[in-house]
This record gives C-alpha cells, structure tokens and sequence, in this order.
C-alpha cells in the first residue's frame, strides 16, 4: 500500500507542469504534504530542503504559505492516524527531486539579489 501511494505521488509529481498560479499553488501543496510526512517520520533532513523549497521558490504571499501549512498539518496527522510505514530514505528523496523539477518549471526561483542588481 505504501508503494502504490508512493507511486501514485510520484507519477502525479512527474507531470508536465503548466506555469499557472493553479500549478504552482499545487505543486506547493504537495511539497508541504511530503514535508508533514517526513516530520511525522522523523526525517529532519527532508523536512529541512522541503522548506528549502518552499522558501526558494513559492512566492511570499499568505496564499502560499497557508496550503503549505495546510498540507503539512494534514499529511503529519494523516501519518500518525494511519499508523503508515515511512517511506525510505530512496522515496523521500525521488518525491524531493521531483517536486524541484516540478517547482522550477511552476515557479522559477529569482536570481540571486547580487546577480540581479547586475553585480
């Protein structure tokens, strides 16, 4: 069952991303579910480049801070409700590179403040 979940994810993770808003607040939603699953597991070091993520890419409005919390909340209860196995550390870092793959075409992260001021 973890499996199949995992796999699901991951096939819903690889798609084609249209850089919409609607994309974008998705693939958000998703990186704050696996961030509330690697809580739950107690995997810091997911957690921490989820956040990476979310913090590189997503734009700093309420609107996408809020599904990341959302989601986060949802998938560490969920976790801990279901009683589910913890993906391995091999899944957790497949769902990682296909949530920036995701990301970067959804919301591109801006250059670097030096590289922007034309430094």
């Amino acid at each position: 069952m973890k499996r199949l979940t995992l796999l699901a994810t991951l096939s819903l993770l690889a798609w084609p991303a249209a850089a919409t808003p609607e994309e974008g607040l998705s693939a958000i939603g998703d990186l704050g579910q696996l961030n509330g699953q690697a809580l739950a597991c107690g995997n810091m070091s997911v957690a921490s480049q989820a956040k990476k993520l979310v913090i590189a890419h997503a734009p700093k409005t309420r609107n996408y801070g809020e599904v990341f919390e959302e989601q986060t909340n949802a998938a560490f209860l969920r976790q801990g409700k279901d009683h589910a196995e913890c993906p391995t550390d091999e899944d957790f870092a497949g769902a990682l590179r296909s949530l920036s793959n995701r990301l970067q075409v959804a919301l591109p992260a801006p250059p670097p403040a030096n590289q922007a001021a034309g430094r």
